[in-house]
């Protein structure tokens, strides 16, 4: 496994485990980023990945993208 820091732009990936503590993991849920999801990585700006969840476009630092495993 990988962290989705590590996913290159236009990749699509499907999540395996999400990791960090009980509140960081019910955050990421109520966000769509949930075991067996899949997510496409957008774009990269300034140190964030713009990512494609469900029908939504969100940003995530990759302090916490590092905590999604793919």
């Amino acid at each position: 496994m990988m962290p989705l820091s590590m996913a290159k732009m236009g990749e699509t990936v499907t999540i395996r485990k999400i990791g960090g503590k009980d509140e960081v993991r019910q955050h990421m849920a109520e966000l769509g980023f949930v075991v067996d999801e899949t997510v496409t990585v957008v774009n990269e700006m300034g140190g964030s990945l713009i990512l494609q969840v469900k029908d939504s476009r969100i940003a995530l630092g990759k302090a916490l993208a590092a905590k999604i495993m793919f």
